[in-house]
């Protein structure tokens, strides 16, 4: 709010009182806006923490160029793209490649504020350490699928240069079958570990976010605010297993890349049908296609013949409860994963 300020009293008016009297007035009009909007701020964010500017987080490296291009080249429309978003210029980048004009979760629209909040906490935007300097990166990104469990892929899985994993699939018990590396892991609230026997130090954690209500879970969760639950479609964590240096948060573009571009997915759905977004595992694969020379798979077949048969590789679930998923189009990703193992763009490890 711009306030002019109070004019002197010309000669002859009033006994010269009247213009401090009007500055004082202008002055507490000011100070209760001020008041105002942080009381709203607090509403908001349901915190008492002050306004923190963002930190200066830059990209220090980039991908190391390959002399020759990878299998699926023909699926990327820029390549060496920075998959991170970086606090001093998250929307410069979201306006070169077309964030700005979409929603969570393909773009930043509407939610530029909770995504400068967020990563003001955050100590880095890097992709790799600075002192990994292996070009054309050969990388295994390892789904979470049942078809793992007694494959004994474990010593192939950490050879990788890259190991990508998702969600709350663990390594702790399933060693033989999954490794023991972890390079990234995406993760969202609801899909997080809680418990901190499943922390690696080494793993970079990737908060993918659907929605602004998880970008202001992790601020919460970094200045110990108080973790409102509602809005999630199920509880998500209420502590955070991962320190500050090791989370990032994906760039939107590479979760509408999945669903635009991969997916071919519809930009508007028929009202008497929910919207469909990527599976996790999907926009894993899309990460490692722009950080990576050569991708391998592992995990990813479903086997719908038999809805008894496990989900996962862990726990109990069965696959009937992914047949009544009505978030994601499960028939596209089994399209699209066979499309690009029959064209060799991939390698799937565990394909019987």
């Amino acid at each position: 709010m711009h306030i002019l300020p109070a004019t002197e009293p010309r000669p002859g008016e009033g006994d010269g009182q009247g213009g401090p009297a009007m500055r004082g007035y202008l002055v507490a009009i000011f100070l209760s806006a001020v008041f105002l909007y942080y009381v709203l701020h607090c509403i908001l964010w349901g915190t008492n923490a002050y306004w923190v500017p963002p930190v200066e987080m830059k990209r220090r490296n980039k991908i190391q160029p390959c002399l020759s291009k990878p299998a699926f080249a023909s699926l990327l429309r820029f390549h060496q793209f920075h998959p991170f978003l970086c606090a001093a210029d998250f929307k410069k980048i979201a306006s070169l490649y077309g964030g700005d004009k979409f929603d969570l979760p393909y773009g930043i629209r509407t939610s530029a504020e909770y995504f400068r909040l967020a990563l003001s906490k955050l100590q880095s935007c890097d992709l790799f350490d600075e002192s990994d300097n292996v070009p054309c990166k050969k990388c295994v990104v390892v789904g979470n699928g049942g078809v793992l469990k007694n494959k004994t892929l474990g010593e192939k899985i950490d050879s990788y240069d890259v190991i990508i994993r998702m969600n709350n699939g663990p390594v702790l018990g399933h060693e033989e079958e999954v490794g023991r590396r972890t390079t990234f892991r995406l993760f969202y609230p609801e899909s997080v570990f809680s418990d901190p026997n499943h922390n690696d130090p080494n793993t970079t954690a990737i908060l993918t976010a659907f929605k602004p209500l998880d970008l202001k879970w992790l601020w919460e969760l970094l200045t110990g605010g108080k973790i409102n639950t509602n809005g999630f479609w199920k509880k998500p964590a209420l502590n955070l297993i991962y320190r500050p240096y090791q989370i990032r948060i994906l760039d939107p573009f590479i979760i509408r890349m999945a669903a635009y571009e991969l997916l071919h997915f519809p930009k508007v759905f028929p009202k008497n049908q929910k919207p469909k977004h990527p599976t996790t595992g999907i926009i894993a694969i899309t990460l490692a296609f722009h950080i990576c020379h050569e991708v391998h798979l592992a995990g990813f077949k479903y086997n719908f013949s038999d809805l008894k048969s496990p989900l996962h590789y862990y726990g109990n679930a069965t696959m009937s409860l992914m047949s009544k998923n009505a978030y994601h189009n499960v028939t596209a990703e089994q399209l699209f994963l066979k499309d690009i193992i029959e064209k060799n763009f991939v390698i799937n490890l565990t394909e019987d």
